[in-house]
């Protein structure tokens, strides 16, 4: 199964060691958040994200996967 392409959008903007710790995400920022645009392998993937980011106590504005 091939991986989808998801945006998530992050309250506020990322930190260099938080940006660094997502480099598997091309990263750009927008007025009040950071967009965050990349390929994830499967739920199990996607769950871990989400964990990383509330581990460093982000708040996810949106999530939605992109259509191929």
């Amino acid at each position: 199964m091939p991986p989808t392409r998801y945006e998530l959008r992050i309250k506020g903007r990322l930190s260099p060691d938080v940006r660094e710790d997502f480099e598997e995400f091309d990263l750009s920022e927008a007025p009040v958040e950071t967009i965050m645009l990349g390929d994830v392998v499967d739920e199990a993937h996607l769950h871990g994200v989400l964990a990383r980011l509330q581990a460093f106590g982000l708040q996810v504005v949106s999530l939605r996967s992109l259509p191929e």
